[in-house]
């Protein structure tokens, strides 16, 4: 791979990332109502169609994402996969959809190595023999071939760029802004009783840049309602994956009085951080994750993490379930033997989505009455498992200056922090894990603890 290449493919991967830390920030459009069927029966759902993929038998799905030349060396479509087989699972032991099954075949599951997503995505439209495509990718430039081909695409919502102004894409969050403000980490530095911020990004992507430069800036604007606190060090130039490691970084931090950090970087790169951060004196300054939500990474590393806080796109695996569909995740994992994960989760809530627009699309389902009926959700929140998303407008990203017109009702994010023992608790009340700002305009309050159902 020639150098250039190479450098287009860290900018892609970087913006990714970014965009996964912006969903830590997840937001909802009211308190507790939700318009959704979630967990309704099905019965009326269907009787015929002549959809692709669609037999009186079964609803065959097809599943693009990245497994092979994963530089993260996480787990993604193998665990997204699993999250929608076992929501499969779940509705197949109760009928289906009039009696078909949701079908996700082996076959059916294409490997996009990357940077092979719209080729990927080609080889689907043109046979054309499933009759809906979920997506976890890295780089999405395959989603608007699925989304001009008609075919309802529910994905991993990374990838902003990608899925504004396509109403045939649904991800597990609306569309979010990436250069807004918000109040979510002034907040959390204001809990952390911290005075002087530092902001990192990766300078290899404009994403991760705008992060960490709206990220000082809410700081910023909030200063006065949050004690005075303020941006002590802000770095949006850092090298992705951290080659030439980050001492001069974390010297300078330091050098500020920085009491509280808070990145745009991936989870390798939080390690990195962290580890020096110990090196130099520094391990007791808590840290903000956007990208760190993984029991497993956290308890390797020992007491590295202790003490800092994560942000969850998604009803937090340890928060109080009641009211929700968190239990039948945890049941229906568990009877596959499937761990639990980011990316399961994600994949579940967007099976969710796609169950839950059928039903809603009615007898003689096609594939435009399927995403028009999803479209017409104005509060899902699949279950309770996230604030509530508008279909009928949350398809491009809201702006700084009007943040409701594409935006969230509410602006909402659930917290955990890693405990003396490397596990994560949610940070507040379990059984309300959401802290949630009014959206009409970017002023500042308290936040109200809220529960999705």
């Amino acid at each position: 791979m020639t150098a250039t290449r190479e450098r287009r493919r860290s900018r892609y991967l970087v913006g990714a990332l970014v965009a996964l830390a912006l969903l830590a920030a997840s937001c909802g459009n009211s308190s507790d109502d939700n318009e959704s069927s979630s967990g309704s029966s099905p019965s009326g759902a269907t009787t015929s169609s002549d959809a692709p993929g669609v037999t009186a038998d079964e609803i065959r799905f097809s599943a693009i994402g990245t497994n092979s030349g994963n530089p993260l060396g996480t787990c993604v479509l193998d665990c997204f996969v699993q999250g929608i087989r076992a929501y499969f699972d779940w509705r197949n032991s109760e009928g289906g959809i009039d009696g078909r099954e949701l079908v996700l075949d082996d076959a059916d599951v294409l490997d996009d190595e990357l940077a092979k997503n719209q080729v990927r995505a080609l080889e689907v439209t043109t046979a054309n023999d499933t009759f809906a495509t979920f997506s976890a990718a890295q780089f999405a430039d395959g989603w608007a071939t699925l989304a001009d081909a008609g075919i309802p695409t529910y994905v991993w919502a990374i990838n902003a760029a990608q899925a504004a102004g396509h109403p045939e894409i649904f991800g597990n969050s609306g569309v979010v802004c990436g250069n807004c403000t918000t109040r979510t980490t002034p907040w959390l530095m204001q809990q952390a009783e911290a005075t002087t911020a530092a902001w990192l990004g990766y300078g290899v992507s404009d994403n991760s840049k705008q992060c960490a430069q709206a990220g000082a800036r809410s700081i910023e604007m909030y200063s006065d309602d949050i004690g005075g606190a303020t941006v002590g060090y802000l770095n949006d130039s850092l090298a992705f994956g951290l080659p030439n490691g980050i001492a001069p970084e974390v010297t300078a931090m330091k050098d500020a009085g920085v009491d509280m950090v808070f990145t745009c970087i991936d989870l390798n790169g939080m390690k990195s951080l962290a580890q020096e951060m110990e090196r130099q004196g520094m391990g007791d300054v808590p840290m903000y994750h956007p990208n760190t939500y993984n029991q497993d990474f956290v308890k390797e590393a020992g007491d590295l993490f202790v003490g800092d806080y994560v942000g969850v796109g998604f009803r937090p695996f340890e928060a109080d379930a009641a009211g929700s569909t968190l239990d039948t995740y945890f049941e229906w994992m568990d009877k596959n033997d499937y761990p639990l994960t980011e990316l399961a989760m994600v994949g579940w809530i967007n099976a969710d989505t796609a169950y839950e627009g059928i039903v809603a699309a009615g007898d003689g389902f096609t594939r435009q009455s399927v995403i028009d009926a999803t479209n017409a959700m104005t509060e899902f929140t699949a279950g309770g498992l996230v604030p509530p998303i508008d279909w009928s407008r949350q398809h491009d990203a809201p702006t700084q200056e009007d943040p409701t017109t594409n935006g969230y009702a509410q602006e909402c994010v659930a917290f955990v922090q890693v405990d003396d023992n490397s596990e994560f608790e949610v940070f507040g009340d379990p059984s309300k894990p959401w802290h949630c700002w009014p959206n009409e305009n970017r002023e500042w309050s308290e936040p109200t603890e809220q529960n999705f159902q």
